[in-house]
């Protein structure tokens, strides 16, 4: 199962990423918190209650996302081809506050993450 969401997922990022001249990019700031999507898409998992699971899965490759005040999820984008987890691992199931460039395509909205901090 989770595989069947990684892979899509994994090759989507990397879309957006290769594709970023075709889509729409704008700097942006976005409030919102930390999720592993894996657990979020299958079974609603989240909260303070999923922090340990979220790490666990994000370690073996889930990727995390945020999902702002209004429900929407934002894929962050690995720059450089580093591993977009890293700059989201201490604030698994936290709040946020993340400034970036936005990227749409397809349907999905990816984050490049300049600075990221606790929001309250």
């Amino acid at each position: 199962m989770i595989r069947r969401i990684l892979l899509p997922l994994t090759a989507l990022l990397g879309a957006l990423s290769a594709g970023a001249q075709d889509s729409k990019l704008h700097p942006v700031t976005i409030t919102g918190r930390v999720i592993d999507t894996g657990c979020y898409m299958v079974h609603d998992g989240s909260g303070p209650e999923h922090e340990k699971c979220a790490r666990v899965c994000a370690k073996k490759g889930i990727p995390l996302a945020i999902v702002d005040g209004d429900g929407k999820v934002w894929l962050p984008l690995g720059a450089d081809h580093k591993n977009p987890n890293l700059p989201l691992m201490p604030f698994i199931e936290k709040k946020v506050k993340v400034t970036g460039t936005a990227v749409d395509r397809g349907g999905l909205t990816g984050i490049a993450i300049k600075t990221i901090e606790a929001a309250n």
